[in-house]
């Protein structure tokens, strides 16, 4: 787990920052924070503890909305930072929230070597399968029919599978969690979190804006028929033939985390000048 062992007795809301949130009425991202605070208080970490990175999106603005430290990237960029953070600052605990434009379209290749680094932070995506920010424009993960007034008939290319991906690329924790079930996701964020290493958790998050069908999600998901693995080749047989509502942990890898050398003795610029004179 990332930083500290030592519990404090905290409550939800000591997480909660003073600024309101601004989502669409029904957002399933509401939940989503009501879920990452009732984690953090149930790990009982110190908010100066934690470290909320994010990139652009309705789902980035979750660290405005938390009282920990909070850093708004760039676009597609937030493992890149959090990263960063981690292995200079190993001693807080980093989460890093994201949305399925944000995490595998621009921020794919980044999430394919955050996995593979295997550096401990915790990455929670809020996968509405639509761009909600920008009106409406299909994500990686739009099912390749859905029509939209950018793409009539729908984009006829097969949508991205984040858990395949995960898993293929070495994350060493992947679940799948539902925003309408706020208290089992707290509690699987919070095994994430406790899991060492690059844990992957992917929230389904109805957008009753641009996607209202996704309300009848509450209906379709259910608890993963079968435990989770810590075999990679019964994780992938199992991901391969899931519809994507199977909820649940669905791997627990034991790969050790990579956690750099830092500080150290410094060098002068002069000795690292001789390595290139000709």
């Amino acid at each position: 787990m990332s930083g500290p062992t030592t519990r404090h007795a905290c409550k939800p809301g000591d997480y909660k920052s003073e600024l309101k949130p601004i989502w669409c009425p029904g957002c399933g991202d509401y939940h989503v924070l009501m879920s990452f605070t009732r984690a953090f208080a149930q790990l009982g970490l110190p908010s100066e503890n934690i470290a909320v990175v994010s990139g652009i999106g309705c789902s980035s603005r979750i660290p405005a909305y938390t009282n920990c430290y909070g850093f708004h990237g760039v676009h597609g960029r937030s493992l890149a930072l959090a990263a960063g953070l981690k292995v200079t600052r190993p001693d807080l605990t980093v989460i890093v929230a994201s949305g399925d434009g944000d995490g595998y379209s621009i921020g794919g290749n980044h999430f394919l070597h955050a996995c593979r680094r295997n550096i401990d932070m915790t990455y929670v995506v809020m996968d509405n399968r639509i761009y909600g920010m920008t009106k409406g424009q299909p994500s990686p993960t739009t099912e390749p029919e859905f029509d939209t007034a950018l793409t009539p008939g729908g984009t006829g290319v097969a949508p991205f599978h984040p858990l395949v991906v995960a898993l293929a690329s070495g994350a060493n924790f992947i679940a799948r969690c539902f925003s309408g079930a706020p208290n089992e996701t707290a509690d699987i964020l919070a095994e994430a979190i406790r899991h060492p290493g690059f844990s992957f958790v992917e929230v389904l998050s109805p957008c009753v804006t641009f996607r209202p069908d996704e309300k009848d999600w509450k209906e379709m998901v259910r608890p993963a028929s079968v435990p989770e693995t810590s075999d990679q080749g019964k994780a992938a047989r199992r991901l391969m033939t899931d519809d994507g509502f199977n909820i649940g942990i669905l791997y627990r890898g034991h790969r050790p985390p990579l956690q750099p050398a830092i500080g150290g003795a410094g060098v002068e610029l002069s000795e690292l000048e001789k390595d290139f004179e000709l």
